[in-house]
Order: C-alpha cells, then sequence, then structure tokens
C-alpha cells in the first residue's frame, strides 16, 4: 500500500508541475452507443490523443449510476493494472491497451439487460491534463412470437358502448416491443366512445418487457365478415423488426333488414303432383326473428321458416308471403314469391271410345289436351309411332288398320309431364280366312283336329261342313276376340273327304275347304313303326348269338380238361410251339362230302389235311 501511495504522490506532483501555468485537457474520443444482443459480448473503445507515453498515463472505466454518482470498474497506471471488485462487471471485463494507437477496448461478455448505462472512459496524463469519453451500451431482445385471442360471444351492434373484440400479447422482449391493432389493412387509433385500444406493460423479473393490448369497439355488421389482427414492432441491433399474429373474426349481432322467401325444391317448373319446399329466411344474425309463411287466400300464416306442399295442383298456385318479426324490436319486414303450378289435362280425343269405318275408307280422329306450356302429341299403335300431331288420318283403311290406336301428349319441357288416351278402331267388311297353309292333309288316324281363323267386323259366324256327313257340325268350338274369331273342329276319318269352313257376317263370306286323305293301317305299315320293329329284332339276334358262342367255349374246354381233344396221333403235344395265328380250329364234316372244311374262330378256313377224323382239334 506504500509503494501504491507513494506513485500516486508522484504522479501527482507531476502533474501539478507541468500545470502550473495552464490546465491542458487530453482529447478522448467514442463511439455515442454500443449495441449488442442479450448474452453477447460487447466492446467498448477509448481513443485518446497525448504527447505523452502510456507510461505517464493513468486509464480509468467507469459506469454511470445516476446523474450524480458514477462507479469506477476498472484502473490502469504505470505502475498496476486494477479490476475494482465487488462491482457487476468484475468477472466480466477485460481491457485490451495499444500503446501505438492510444486505443483501449473495454470487453463486456455475457451482456444483460441491466448492463445498458453510460460507460465512461477517464484518461489522465502528466503533460496534458485530464480528458474523458462516453459510450451508451445498448441491450436488445427479441421477444416471444404474439398471440392473439377474439371474444368468444356475439357483439350486439346496438350496444351503447365499445365492446371488446381481442387481446394481443407480447412477451420477453426488450426494448419494449409495440402493439398495433389492424381491421383488415388498416390500423386503428383510438376514438372517443367509438374505439379504445387499452395497453399494458409488464416488466419481468428478468428486465425483459411484456405488453398486453386490448381493442374495444362498437361493431357494424359489416365486422361480421372482417379480419383483425396485431402488429408487433421490435427493436434489434441496427434494425427494426415486425411481425404478425393470425387474423381473428368476431361474431355480430344485428337485426334482420330483409327477407328472402324462396323455393328450395323442385328446381326449375313445377308440375301438378309435386312436393314443394318452401324456404323463408331474414339476413340477422342470429336468427333471432319469428319467420311465418302465408298461402294465398289465408289472412293469417303459420309460423315457420320452412313450409312443404305435397301433390300440389293448379290451384296451389299464387304469392307466397314470408314475414320477419324481429323479437328484441317487434318489427316486421316482409318478402314474397310467386309459385306457378304447370297442368296438364287428360288427353281427350274425337270419336271418343270406338270409330267404325268401311274397308277402304279414311280413319280420321283428332286429340287435344288443355296445358299452360307448350305440347307435342304422337299416336301409337302396337307401341309404335304411327303419326304426329294432334290429326290422325289414315287412308284406304284396311282390316290391318283396326286395332288400338294411343294419343299421348307430352310436354318437353317438363319430363314426366304427358297424358294418353286410346282410340278402338274398327274396319267393316266381309270376312277373310287367314293361315291358310296346310290344306291338304294325310290320316293314320280314325279322328284329325281342324282349325279355322277368320277376321272382320262384325266377327264373322264360322260353319264347318263336311263330304261325308254333308251336314252343319254344330259340336266344333268357337273363340272370339274384337275382330278374330277361331274355331276348331275334330272329324272322323273313315275314308277320303274334304271338310270346309265357311265364315260370314253381314258384309259376306269367305271359305277355306281341307283335302283329308285316309291312309289305312292294313295295307301299310308305317315306316317308323317297321324301323323300330327291325331294330328289336337285330337286338334279340345279337344276344342269342352272344348267349351260343359262350357255350360252345365252354364245352370245348371242358372236353380240353378232360383229354378228349387231340391230333391223329391221339395225343396233345404240350411242347409242341403255338400256332402262329393262335386259333381254335373246328373241323365240321358232312356225310354227302369227304371234304372238310376248318373254320377258325376268327372266320379262316383251314385245309382238311391238318385234321383228323371227325374230331374238334383245339389248337394253341
Amino acid at each position: 500500500m506504500a509503494l501504491r501511495d507513494t506513485a500516486s504522490l508522484l504522479a501527482g506532483l507531476l502533474v501539478l508541475f507541468h500545470t502550473w501555468g495552464a490546465w491542458a485537457v487530453v482529447e478522448v474520443n467514442m463511439e455515442d452507443k454500443v449495441e449488442v444482443l442479450q448474452g453477447q459480448t460487447a466492446r467498448i473503445t477509448c481513443i485518446f490523443t497525448s504527447d505523452d507515453g502510456i507510461g505517464a498515463t493513468t486509464m480509468e472505466w467507469h459506469y454511470v449510476i445516476n446523474s450524480r454518482q458514477k462507479q469506477r470498474i476498472y484502473h490502469q497506471s504505470s505502475l498496476m493494472t486494477v479490476v475494482d471488485q465487488s462491482t457487476p462487471y468484475t468477472d466480466r471485463i477485460s481491457v485490451n491497451v495499444t500503446g501505438a494507437s492510444k486505443e483501449i477496448v473495454l470487453t463486456i461478455s455475457n451482456v444483460q439487460v441491466g448492463d445498458e448505462v453510460e460507460f465512461v472512459c477517464l484518461i489522465t496524463t502528466l503533460t496534458d491534463g485530464i480528458g474523458e469519453g462516453r459510450t451508451k451500451l445498448r441491450v436488445f431482445e427479441a421477444p416471444n412470437p404474439p398471440t392473439i385471442e377474439s371474444v368468444r360471444t356475439g357483439i350486439s351492434v346496438n350496444e351503447r358502448h365499445p365492446s371488446k373484440i381481442g387481446v394481443c400479447e407480447v412477451k420477453n422482449g426488450y426494448p419494449k416491443p409495440n402493439i398495433t391493432w389492424y381491421r383488415n389493412l388498416t390500423p386503428l387509433r383510438n376514438i372517443p366512445d367509438e374505439l379504445n385500444v387499452l395497453s399494458r406493460v409488464t416488466r419481468e423479473s428478468s428486465g425483459l418487457y411484456s405488453v398486453t393490448s386490448e381493442l374495444s369497439m362498437k361493431v357494424v355488421k359489416e365486422d361480421e365478415d372482417a379480419d383483425f389482427y396485431c402488429e408487433v414492432t421490435f427493436f434489434l441491433p441496427g434494425a427494426t423488426s415486425m411481425t404478425e399474429t393470425t387474423r381473428i373474426n368476431i361474431t355480430v349481432h344485428y337485426p334482420a333488414t330483409s327477407v328472402n322467401i324462396w323455393i328450395e325444391s323442385p328446381k326449375g317448373k313445377i308440375k301438378e303432383g309435386d312436393r314443394i319446399e318452401l324456404h323463408c329466411r331474414g339476413n340477422g344474425n342470429p336468427l333471432s326473428s319469428i319467420f311465418s309463411i302465408k298461402r294465398p287466400k289465408e289472412d293469417e300464416g303459420k309460423e315457420k321458416s320452412i313450409m312443404v306442399l305435397d301433390d300440389v295442383t293448379r290451384l296451389d298456385s299464387g304469392v307466397y308471403v314470408c314475414t320477419s318479426m324481429d323479437v328484441d324490436t317487434f318489427e316486421g319486414i316482409s318478402s314474397n314469391t310467386t309459385v306457378f303450378v304447370n297442368y296438364l289435362d287428360s288427353a281427350v280425343v274425337t270419336p271418343q271410345g270406338t270409330i267404325e269405318v268401311a274397308q277402304g275408307e279414311e280413319l280420321k280422329a283428332t286429340c287435344n289436351a288443355l296445358s299452360s306450356l307448350p305440347t307435342e302429341t304422337v299416336w301409337l299403335k302396337d307401341g309404335e309411332e304411327v303419326s304426329k300431331g294432334n290429326t290422325l288420318i289414315v287412308k284406304n283403311a284396311t282390316f290391318d288398320t283396326a286395332g288400338a290406336y294411343v294419343c299421348v301428349v307430352t310436354v318437353p319441357e317438363i319430363e314426366g309431364m304427358e297424358s294418353s288416351s286410346t282410340l278402338h278402331a274398327y274396319v267393316k267388311g266381309r270376312p277373310e280366312i287367314t293361315e291358310k297353309d296346310s290344306t291338304e292333309i294325310e290320316s293314320y288316324e280314325k279322328t284329325v283336329d281342324l282349325s279355322c281363323r277368320a277376321r272382320g267386323f262384325p266377327v264373322p259366324e264360322i260353319i264347318w261342313t263336311t263330304s261325308d256327313e254333308k251336314q252343319v257340325h254344330n259340336e266344333a268350338s268357337q273363340t272370339k276376340t274384337e275382330d278374330h274369331v277361331v274355331s276348331e273342329l275334330t272329324v272322323k276319318v273313315a275314308s277320303d273327304m274334304t271338310a270346309v269352313c265357311r265364315a260370314t257376317n253381314e258384309y259376306g263370306a269367305d271359305t277355306l275347304t281341307f283335302n283329308i286323305k285316309a291312309i289305312k293301317t292294313t295295307t301299310a305299315i308305317q315306316p317308323e313303326k317297321v324301323k323300330k320293329e327291325s331294330n328289336g329284332v337285330i337286338i334279340a339276334v345279337i344276344i342269342i348269338c352272344i348267349l351260343l358262342l359262350a357255350i360252345l367255349g365252354s364245352v370245348l374246354y371242358f372236353l380240353y380238361k378232360k383229354g378228349k381233344i387231340c391230333g391223329r396221333s391221339g395225343k396233345q403235344d404240350l411242347t409242341k410251339e403255338k400256332s402262329n395265328k393262335d386259333n381254335i380250329v373246328v373241323e365240321m364234316k358232312s356225310d354227302n362230302t369227304e371234304e372238310a372244311i376248318l373254320l377258325g374262330v376268327n372266320g379262316e378256313k383251314q385245309p382238311p389235311s391238318d385234321q383228323g377224323g371227325e374230331y374238334l382239334n383245339v389248337q394253341k
């Protein structure tokens, strides 16, 4: 300590000696500020100008506590270098001195927001006196991403005071972040009694700032579709940064200013028989109104927002009125829509029901149906189209003209909308017998079934006569339709004969003759029966032959076993080689000839010299 005090005294005497006549000032240059992120390292540079060397210079670093007080943290002279103890910077600072450039650099590690103070560089020389410089250390910390939360309840446009819209919050920033509210792309500012932005700043224990901003405003109907969000501005070394929150929407409650009624189904034109669904709705929010729908010619409507009409008719056409009554103001507004039910009456054919025309004359009929829309008409016969338009004309009518004509009236604009009616046409004329084939008949039986079909109008009567009996057969059956008759007759066939079918009505007659040829079973055998009998005989013969061969084989085998079958020597040579043909040979000798014929099983002849006497020889 004595050495330190002596050095200080000498330095003081030198300063006093050099400044006896007049005081000099050392020129010190420093930056106004140094910016650094929290947690990083700050470097503060002090440059001074003096004729004295470093050995004759005393350097000190201080930080400012307040306007009247500062605290030394470092001291250096020609005799010593000292880091002051018990300061916030004792363990975090270092000083680097460059003698040639007379530059002193103070390094502070792990900078915190509490280090944002003013640092003083104090230079004292023997000849130039005292000089100082100051630098403000600025510390920055980017905040956490901001959050936004909207109110969960609806806001009425009828509120007298501004209503809370939402809250934005940003935490742990330094210096203090700023929050700006936006509606769509427009920044919001305070408007007395209309809009209010209230911000609260909190200094955390870490020294960082958290900011909360609450937006309140009077809402209008258009705010229902508006996007609200916050913009947060914060500072970084040498820059200003910005981030935004997500968008939020609010629910706005407002009374209805208009009401709408419409036909929900069916889409398009309506026809009789359809199911109509009417909907009624106002543009208010929430749908707190009472809706009522009034039908045409009714004094009061029914309280409902949906009306369903089943199986509508043209009488349901008219103006339907929807009324919305607000439950808060009890004010009502109305709207209406017109419902028109298209119709198509039943098709009417003239003449109605039936029409009779004579052969060769003209068949003419008309068809009409009253409709609210344009129609198209076609005529069908047997499912095929025969004419278009309201009038049906068939010239030179024949029996083929007769039948059912269906008039179909449709509305092209509406699918499935149609009506139809039927006209039965009859053509008067002399009968015609149809199906005249197969009139030549050959009969092997005692009876023949005959059929005769005739058409005409009036429906003909059929009478049968035969050549053998020369009489009318009343037992014939008859089946009649509107313009046809079918008669069937069973006749006995004893000899060749003819049968005549005669169809008559008031306009004439037509006949058909059947020529029947009787073929008796005693003079001729039916080919098919003969064929069947021949086949049976052949099968029986084959079976008998097979049985005879089986018996013959058994006899031969028995004789062989008894040794009764042998050669001319009377012995069977068991060592004899087998015959090339391996046949069983039978010798047959007649009393009338000396020539023997040997028959093999396979039908080949054997020379008689190879056999002896009347023996049967079996060779293998």
